[in-house]
């Protein structure tokens, strides 16, 4: 993914739960399509290696997930704090995705989206 002209990076809470299985498998249907604007994909949560790899291998996930089990790149970027869950305020990972130029600069941000669509909307937002 270094090569490519830009890398989306989306941050999700856990392996193996509703919303990030729904969302990892729309982002690995269209890597395609995000291939052709240039743009790689990675994944970042706080899982381990050993369930980033059980979950890609149960899903035939293709993305590269990374691991950051002390949430440092999660709060640097703003991706770890209060958000509020099921009507309830807790402090957790915010679902959040990140465009980066080929140098690591930040493009444009998606802070607290709902996994259902998010994909696709990304996506449709980038080819404009």
């Amino acid at each position: 993914f270094f090569q490519s002209e830009k890398t989306l990076l989306y941050v999700y809470p856990r392996d193996n739960t509703p919303g990030c299985t729904l969302e990892n498998k729309s982002f690995s249907c269209l890597k395609t399509d995000f291939e052709k604007l240039g743009i790689a994909l990675i994944w970042l949560s706080q899982d381990s290696i050993e369930s980033h790899e059980a979950f890609q291998k149960q899903h035939a996930l293709e993305i590269p997930l990374l691991s950051d089990p002390e949430l440092l790149l999660h709060k640097e970027l703003g991706a770890y704090g209060e958000k509020n869950n099921y009507g309830k305020r807790v402090t957790g990972v915010i679902r959040s995705t990140f465009l980066f130029d080929r140098s690591w600069n930040l493009l444009k941000s998606w802070k607290n989206v709902k996994a259902t669509g998010h994909a696709e909307k990304i996506l449709k937002e980038l080819q404009t």
